[in-house]
């Protein structure tokens, strides 16, 4: 009888084996599995508590910016991703990462500094200082958001819910969350408040360094045990799968992993749920292809170029001054700006 019973527990365990093994297969991979089935994590971790305390700190007088039940749960709870704040750096000479690595390359005040996208896909913020000013590098893998704030005098940090897909910050002054791929306030005390831009780029460290070869570069030694030359989240880059439901996607006419730039510009009206104000979209295939383009942003004239030797669109001013863009998958434009604007 004993001897039946273990025969019997063996096959069940065997057969539970097999058909999880199935559905890791089916879904491409264990990482794709994952981004998958993410829901099973929800029971872990407790995502709502951002919320909740973005809207304990605020007043009656500060209604959000997006219905909060549109703050999606991604997962990992309030930092549960963590981010970087105490960055260390390595040289050109002693960073771990080769010449393909994509990098989010910043020069501020004569000081340059490129941040690894294989340290961001598993912290998505780094609180750090360049050049004197204190700024928060961002990027979202799920979008491909690469954005750089200034912050003042606070840090941000993963609030574990998402808007569009999207990472959404939170100020560990106040606990105010903020919509990344537009920079602002949309629950809590600063809703409706915009962050400081900084210019920044996306391109691969080798480029980034043949321009700034004195550069230094974010390093693997964050405190944390990842496997920072392994990307996380399997063919996700690559193919058309979304995982959280995203608005407006009838508009988009690319691939939805297709590469682009957007420039943009916020208003003072506050329509819940929308962005409000000036937007261009940015295609880099087609850039690439013209190579040079004159565009209208409001009442500003802006020149946008390819740049040959970093592989990436450049905004810049009538001056020669970047102007700060954002870089992100296609299907992020019109999910926040909803193709108010599309330079082709």
């Amino acid at each position: 009888m004993k001897r039946s019973v273990k025969i019997l527990l063996k096959t069940a365990a065997i057969t539970v084996l097999f058909g999880f093994g199935g559905l890791v297969a089916q879904a491409g991979g264990w990482d794709n599995f994952k981004l998958r089935y993410f829901s099973l994590t929800q029971v872990l971790n407790n995502t709502e508590k951002a919320v909740e305390d973005a809207q304990q700190s605020a007043s009656p007088g500060h209604p959000p910016r997006v219905n909060p039940s549109e703050l999606l749960d991604g997962g990992p709870g309030k930092d549960g991703i963590p981010s970087i704040d105490d960055p260390k750096f390595d040289s050109a000479a002693t960073t771990p990462f080769d010449e393909s690595q994509e990098v989010i390359g910043m020069v501020v005040n004569g000081e340059a500094k490129a941040y690894p996208i294989g340290i961001l896909n598993w912290h998505e913020i780094v609180n750090d200082t360049i050049g004197g000013i204190n700024v928060s590098v961002t990027y979202c893998p799920l979008c491909d958001t690469a954005i750089a704030f200034e912050r003042g005098d606070t840090t941000f940090g993963v609030s574990g819910r998402l808007y569009q897909s999207c990472l959404v910050m939170y100020d560990r002054r106040d606990d105010s969350l903020f919509a990344q791929p537009w920079g602002l306030g949309v629950v809590g005390v600063q809703v409706n408040q915009s962050l400081e831009r900084v210019p920044a780029v996306k391109t691969e460290l080798g480029n980034w360094l043949e321009r700034h070869p004195d550069s230094q570069v974010l390093s693997t030694e964050t405190g944390h045990e990842r496997d920072y030359q392994r990307y996380p989240y399997g063919s996700y880059n690559r193919d058309r799968t979304l995982v959280f439901p995203v608005r407006h996607q009838d508009q988009l006419r690319l691939h939805p992993k297709d590469a682009i730039s957007y420039i943009w510009q916020s208003d003072d009206n506050t329509p819940q749920g929308q962005f409000s104000g000036e937007s261009l979209q940015l295609v880099h295939e087609e850039i690439r292809e013209v190579g040079e383009q004159t565009v209208q942003l409001g009442e500003q004239s802006l020149r946008v170029v390819w740049d040959e030797e970093l592989e990436t669109v450049r905004v810049e001013d009538r001056q020669g001054n970047q102007v700060p863009a954002a870089t992100a998958f296609a299907f992020v434009y019109p999910a926040f700006m909803e193709l108010s604007g599309s330079v082709n």
